[in-house]
Parts: C-alpha cells; structure tokens; sequence
C-alpha cells in the first residue's frame, strides 16, 4: 500500500505506552506524517517510558501522564480515528516476580481500555502490540501464526489474554482491531537502564560502552532481529489497511542470526569490547525458549510489509544514538 502514510494526515491517533521505546518512535514518525498525535503514558519506574524519548516534539506531541489500569482511557479515547495500543509490561521475568501487577496492565486493563472503546467510540482502529513469546518453545521453524500457543511464562499468557479481547471484540462488536506479534526489536530510545525488558538492549549497551557482554548458554541460539523503524512501519500499514482487521500477524526477519553472530558483529560495529559465555541463571533457563525466528508470509501479503534495515546498519545507528544520548539512559 503505497500511501500508507498519506493515510494518517490530519487524523487523531492515539498511542499507549507513547513514551516508551516502540511507542515514542510511532509518535515521531506520526507527527512527522502530520497526525494529531496523543502519547499516553504511566511513567512507571523501569518500564521503559522516558519524557527524553520526545525530545523535539513537545509541541507536536501531546502527552498525557495516564495509567491504562485507571478509568481515564473512557475520556481518551474519545474523538480519536486511531489507537496504537503499546501499553504493556514486557519483563518475562518480572511477570514471573510480580504476576499480579503483569496480569493488570497485560491483560485487566486491556480489557477496560476495550470496553472505553467499545461504549465511547466503537468505530475506533486498534492495533494492538502482541509478542511472539505467546508461541513458546517452538515446535517448528519458522514459526507461522498457526502455531500451538503454549507460553512458559505469566507473561505470554496475558499477552494472549489481551491479543484474544482484541479479537473477541472485532469478531462480537465490530470493533476494528488486529494484532501484531513482534519479535526482539532493537533501536534509538529502547530501555537500557536494565536487562529485564530484553537482551538486545541490554547487549548495545555493554557493547556501546565497553562492557563486557555475558551470553548465557552456548550462543548458538536463533533469532530474528526488527529494528525499530521497520516496526513503525508494519504499525502504520496495519492502521490504515482494513486488511489487518481481525488478523493476527507476526513480525520478524528472514536471516535469523545466532547470538553469538549478533554479539561478533555488534562489537565490530561498536569497534572494539568483548563478550564470554556463561550458564543460563537459573531463572532465566526456566523461561529460556531457545531458536526462534518467525514466518512473515501473512504480514508480507496482508500489509505489503517488509523489514529493510540491514543488522549491521541498524545497530550502528543504535550505538551511536546512546553514545550521543548517554545521560539520558542510563
């Protein structure tokens, strides 16, 4: 679709967890395009959210401190052509820690913001941001979205909770929502303050700053790496395309790379540092999936989407956006 982005000129676009790491770079790019674009955001410690992520959009974002857990969303969503629901806590191992609050802003408040959208402005787009841990340890490769969805942990299972009222209030109310299932996603303004939302991150960091990276097993593990321009960019296409209505689509790459091939190439982009094996914590073997890397067959037809940045390219943009930008990550 060709005038994807032509699409969201002058609406009013509603984006949850818009301070965060996907969301902020959603934000700028839709203010870029000319939408009227709301960030909401709770600013809870250590999820993420970082006012620095819309630095230079003050005037073109409007951001709004609001938990998606309060009543408030009843109001927000009035009015708003388009909702990017990116609100979430994405911590596998803090859903395992803390399963009560995972299960309240994944899957509980998921359900309200439904019911706001529902009573208050029922002909409202929703895209919702899945994830692919709902799938597991995968029982083939590439993964397609007709996989058993068998999550090891208390978060995959309130993503599923969440992705399932999305499809649930499509398939009863007519409600105009889809899925997107992302894979490990990388890039400017992504947490690093800690390595509970991801390894990615938390790799860039150590590599962008001389620290020493510990890769847990034998670093021979696959995965499929999305950086986070072309994750905004399935987003835009899934909120303009009534195609997407209903669907559930994942998101990935089709050159999955080992972490081991990740870290080499990482450190040569960050021009020097180093990395060593060491055994999984116990917590994290528990959770660990091993390979993973998606089919993106559905996404590619349904939205005429496609990754486009190169590994290399995208994290030596990475890199060089914390280097510049320390302060306000770490």
């Amino acid at each position: 679709m060709s005038d994807h982005r032509d699409f969201y000129r002058g609406r009013k676009v509603l984006v949850t967890g818009g301070l965060g790491f996907i969301g902020s770079n959603l934000c700028r790019t839709l203010a870029d395009l000319g939408a009227a674009v709301t960030a909401v955001d709770s600013l809870l410690p250590d999820y993420g959210g970082n006012v620095f992520n819309l630095a230079g959009y003050e005037e073109k974002v409007r951001i709004n401190i609001a938990d998606v857990r309060g009543h408030g969303m009843e109001y927000l969503v009035r009015g708003q052509e388009v909702l990017f629901n990116l609100a979430g806590q994405v911590s596998h191992i803090d859903s395992m820690q803390d399963p009560v609050t995972d299960l309240e802003i994944n899957c509980t408040s998921q359900l309200r913001l439904l019911e706001a959208v529902r009573h208050g402005n029922p002909e409202l787009k929703v895209v919702y941001a899945g994830t692919r841990q709902v799938y597991g340890r995968p029982l083939y490769l590439p993964v397609d979205e007709k996989h058993l969805l068998q999550p090891v942990d208390v978060n995959g299972i309130n993503k599923i909770s969440g992705e399932f009222y999305h499809l649930v209030y499509h398939q009863v109310y007519g409600i105009r929502a889809s899925s997107l299932r992302l894979t490990n996603t990388y890039g400017p303004r992504q947490l690093i303050k800690h390595n509970r939302q991801g390894f990615i991150g938390w790799f860039v960091r150590q590599a962008a700053f001389g620290e020493e990276i510990k890769v847990f097993g034998d670093g021979r593990q696959m995965r499929d790496f999305n950086h986070v321009d072309d994750v905004v960019d399935a987003f835009l296409r899934a909120g303009a395309r009534a195609e997407a209505d209903g669907q559930v689509l994942n998101l990935g790459h089709p050159q999955p790379v080992s972490l081991v091939e990740l870290v080499r190439l990482l450190l040569e982009v960050a021009g020097g540092g180093s990395f060593k094996l060491v055994p999984f914590p116990e917590e994290r073997k528990r959770i660990d999936i091993g390979d993973f890397y998606a089919d993106i067959s559905r996404a590619q037809a349904t939205l005429g989407w496609a990754p486009l940045t190169g590994l290399r390219e995208g994290l030596q943009q990475t890199v060089d956006y914390y280097r510049r930008h320390k302060q306000q990550y770490l």
